[in-house]
Protein backbone atom coordinates (compact mmCIF):
# COMPACT_ATOMS: atom_id res chain seq x y z
CA UNK A 1 0.00 0.00 0.00
CA UNK A 2 1.73 3.58 -0.91
CA UNK A 3 0.57 6.15 1.85
CA UNK A 4 1.18 9.61 1.36
CA UNK A 5 0.17 13.35 2.44
CA UNK A 6 -3.08 11.96 0.87
CA UNK A 7 -4.08 9.26 3.30
CA UNK A 8 -7.22 9.70 4.62
CA UNK A 9 -8.01 7.97 8.19
CA UNK A 10 -11.41 7.76 10.03
CA UNK A 11 -13.27 6.29 13.39
CA UNK A 12 -16.35 4.29 13.66
CA UNK A 13 -17.66 2.31 16.80
CA UNK A 14 -18.84 -0.81 14.74
CA UNK A 15 -19.22 -1.69 11.25
CA UNK A 16 -20.44 -5.26 9.41
CA UNK A 17 -17.69 -7.78 10.78
CA UNK A 18 -16.89 -8.65 7.13
CA UNK A 19 -15.75 -5.09 6.07
CA UNK A 20 -12.53 -5.87 9.08
CA UNK A 21 -9.04 -6.43 6.80
CA UNK A 22 -6.75 -5.62 9.51
CA UNK A 23 -6.20 -5.50 13.49
CA UNK A 24 -3.59 -3.34 14.89
CA UNK A 25 -2.76 -3.27 18.19
CA UNK A 26 -1.66 -0.45 20.57
CA UNK A 27 0.33 -2.84 23.24
CA UNK A 28 1.85 -1.76 26.41
CA UNK A 29 4.05 -3.25 29.19
CA UNK A 30 4.47 -2.32 32.50
CA UNK A 31 3.28 1.19 31.32
CA UNK A 32 5.33 1.47 28.29
CA UNK A 33 4.54 0.80 25.07
CA UNK A 34 5.60 -1.86 22.72
CA UNK A 35 6.76 -1.74 19.14
CA UNK A 36 8.52 -3.34 16.76
CA UNK A 37 10.45 -3.28 13.50
CA UNK A 38 10.48 -5.43 10.54
CA UNK A 39 13.47 -6.85 9.45
CA UNK A 40 13.15 -5.14 6.03
CA UNK A 41 12.86 -1.75 7.43
CA UNK A 42 14.22 0.56 9.48
CA UNK A 43 10.90 2.41 10.91
CA UNK A 44 8.98 1.53 13.68
CA UNK A 45 5.07 0.24 14.10
CA UNK A 46 2.49 -1.04 16.32
CA UNK A 47 2.12 -4.68 16.27
CA UNK A 48 -0.71 -5.92 13.99
CA UNK A 49 -1.50 -7.22 10.18
CA UNK A 50 -3.95 -8.53 7.50
CA UNK A 51 -7.07 -10.71 8.57
CA UNK A 52 -6.85 -14.25 7.61
CA UNK A 53 -9.81 -16.13 5.55
CA UNK A 54 -12.29 -17.36 8.49
CA UNK A 55 -10.74 -15.97 10.98
CA UNK A 56 -12.34 -13.59 14.18
CA UNK A 57 -10.62 -10.37 13.94
CA UNK A 58 -10.13 -10.96 17.78
CA UNK A 59 -8.10 -14.18 16.57
CA UNK A 60 -6.61 -11.85 14.63
CA UNK A 61 -5.30 -9.58 16.93
CA UNK A 62 -3.98 -12.30 19.07
CA UNK A 63 -2.05 -13.52 16.89
CA UNK A 64 -0.19 -10.65 15.40
CA UNK A 65 0.52 -9.72 18.98
CA UNK A 66 2.14 -12.58 19.49
CA UNK A 67 3.88 -12.97 16.20
CA UNK A 68 5.22 -9.48 15.89
CA UNK A 69 5.88 -9.02 19.99
CA UNK A 70 6.44 -12.71 21.41
CA UNK A 71 3.27 -11.50 24.06
CA UNK A 72 2.32 -14.80 25.44
CA UNK A 73 0.20 -13.53 28.50
CA UNK A 74 -1.78 -10.48 27.85
CA UNK A 75 -5.25 -8.71 27.94
CA UNK A 76 -6.33 -7.22 25.19
CA UNK A 77 -9.88 -5.81 24.07
CA UNK A 78 -11.28 -3.73 21.19
CA UNK A 79 -11.07 0.27 21.26
CA UNK A 80 -12.81 0.80 18.02
CA UNK A 81 -12.95 0.34 14.06
CA UNK A 82 -10.59 2.97 11.50
CA UNK A 83 -10.23 2.81 7.97
CA UNK A 84 -7.42 4.36 5.57
CA UNK A 85 -8.46 5.62 2.31
CA UNK A 86 -5.83 6.22 0.12
CA UNK A 87 -6.62 7.59 -3.51
CA UNK A 88 -3.92 5.07 -5.33
CA UNK A 89 -5.17 1.94 -3.96
CA UNK A 90 -8.21 -0.06 -3.41
CA UNK A 91 -9.66 2.84 -6.00
CA UNK A 92 -9.65 5.12 -3.13
CA UNK A 93 -12.18 2.94 -1.02
CA UNK A 94 -11.75 2.55 3.00
CA UNK A 95 -9.99 0.01 4.02
CA UNK A 96 -11.43 -1.05 7.26
CA UNK A 97 -9.46 -2.67 10.37
CA UNK A 98 -10.08 -2.79 14.12
CA UNK A 99 -7.87 -1.03 16.40
CA UNK A 100 -7.16 -2.90 19.52
CA UNK A 101 -5.44 -2.16 23.15
CA UNK A 102 -3.20 -4.48 24.80
CA UNK A 103 -1.59 -5.08 28.16
CA UNK A 104 1.27 -7.26 27.56
CA UNK A 105 2.83 -9.27 31.01
CA UNK A 106 5.10 -11.70 30.05
CA UNK A 107 6.93 -12.35 26.31
CA UNK A 108 8.49 -15.29 24.58
CA UNK A 109 12.33 -15.02 24.84
CA UNK A 110 12.46 -14.83 20.98
CA UNK A 111 10.68 -13.69 18.18
CA UNK A 112 9.83 -15.93 15.26
CA UNK A 113 8.30 -13.85 12.60
CA UNK A 114 9.45 -11.08 9.92
CA UNK A 115 9.97 -8.67 13.19
CA UNK A 116 13.68 -8.30 13.89
CA UNK A 117 12.96 -6.37 17.43
CA UNK A 118 10.65 -5.01 19.51
CA UNK A 119 11.12 -2.11 22.04
CA UNK A 120 9.55 -1.38 25.22
CA UNK A 121 9.71 2.41 25.39
CA UNK A 122 8.06 5.44 27.65
CA UNK A 123 8.51 7.30 23.93
CA UNK A 124 6.52 7.22 20.50
CA UNK A 125 8.91 6.37 17.80
CA UNK A 126 10.14 9.20 15.78
CA UNK A 127 10.52 6.89 12.16
CA UNK A 128 6.94 5.57 11.56
CA UNK A 129 6.50 2.92 9.45
CA UNK A 130 2.72 4.44 8.55
CA UNK A 131 3.80 8.24 9.73
CA UNK A 132 0.19 8.96 7.97
CA UNK A 133 -1.91 6.36 9.83
CA UNK A 134 -0.16 5.55 13.35
CA UNK A 135 -0.15 8.68 14.87
CA UNK A 136 -3.55 8.84 14.39
CA UNK A 137 -4.24 5.72 15.76
CA UNK A 138 -2.37 6.41 18.50
CA UNK A 139 -4.30 9.98 19.52
CA UNK A 140 -7.73 7.91 19.18
CA UNK A 141 -6.29 5.46 21.69
CA UNK A 142 -5.96 8.21 24.08
CA UNK A 143 -8.85 10.25 23.32
CA UNK A 144 -11.18 6.92 24.14
CA UNK A 145 -8.83 6.52 27.36
CA UNK A 146 -6.70 3.71 26.68
CA UNK A 147 -3.31 5.60 27.03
Amino acid sequence: MKIDQMTEVKFYENVADELLKFAVIIAKSHNKYVFCKHKDRDTWEAPGGQRESGENIMDTAKRELYEETGALEFDIEPICVYSVAVPEDFDGNESFGMLFFAEIKCFEAELHSEIEKIIVTTELPEKWTYPNIQPDLMKAAKERGYL
